[in-house]
């Protein structure tokens, strides 16, 4: 089972479930979580590989949508779900194949397609960290800085640094490894036919992104029934983080509906 962060109690609104992107965690969640919580139960996981849940040798998003499946059931779902980027795809992947465990599904920055550009610069940047040399987590972003790593991804990586034990709570290698799977997206297909989620998903990108684009549409409608799509003003990739209050206010108002 994932590991867990809960905030707020259960209520007559279904739970919210959060699948975070490549590299985060349940805690770069908690600010998010904290304000959706005021109504209804949130649950924050951490995404095999990352933070406190397993390691595994497999990081493929069908075996990312059966965690969450497993997570959702435990619950008595169905739930609410969003998903960030890799979490994102997770989302779609579990929306497909097992519809009746979602309500809504709000995918943040990310469409069901293959990506060209890859995030393994990341984890070789993050093993060049000399870790026996750390004793904050400003030493750490100060190596990762060095190896062109921006500040704010350097605050964020670091936030998956176990500082007593000298070691990042990211399995780097099966990450690396399976990094072509995690950029792509599966082939959902069984004998020629092409599931489609029929509940409403909302598409939301960053204003600033260039992750979810005009060409993705045919794709995204292809696979989902009920899609909506709206930007974010002033954010990027990471818009939950950029644009907290927009994110909010959207994923309330589209829960809520």
């Amino acid at each position: 089972m994932l590991n867990m962060i809960r905030h707020g109690a259960p209520s007559d609104k279904s739970t919210l479930l959060i699948a975070h992107g490549l590299y985060g965690s349940a805690r770069n969640w908690g600010a998010i979580a904290k304000r959706l919580c005021s109504d209804r139960e949130v649950i924050a996981v951490d995404m095999r590989n990352h933070g406190h849940s397993a390691w595994t040798d497999r990081h493929s998003y069908t075996d990312m949508a059966a965690d969450l499946a497993e997570v959702i059931t435990a619950l008595g779902g169905p739930v609410d779900l969003i998903g960030h980027s890799m979490g994102g795809k997770a989302a779609m992947t579990l929306a497909l194949t097992q519809p009746d465990l979602l309500r809504r599904l709000l995918v943040a920055d990310i469409a069901p397609v293959p990506y060209s550009h890859s995030q393994i610069q990341f984890v070789h940047a993050m093993r060049n960290v000399d870790l026996n040399t750390v004793e904050r987590r400003s030493d750490a972003e100060a190596q990762l800085a060095a190896n062109g790593v921006e500040p704010a991804l350097q605050s964020f990586f670091t936030q998956s640094l176990d500082l007593p034990g000298k070691a990042w709570r990211l399995n780097l290698d099966t990450l690396e490894k399976d990094m072509p799977l995690i950029m792509g997206f599966p082939d959902l297909s069984y004998d020629g036919t092409t599931p489609v989620f029929a509940k409403p998903t909302l598409f939301l990108a960053g204003a600033n992104s260039d992750y979810v684009l005009p060409e993705h549409r045919p794709t995204i409608k292809a696979l989902f029934e009920q899609p909506h799509f709206a930007k974010l003003p002033n954010s990027g990739h990471w818009l939950h983080a950029e644009n907290p209050r927009a994110f909010v206010a959207t994923a309330q108002s589209f829960f809520d509906a």
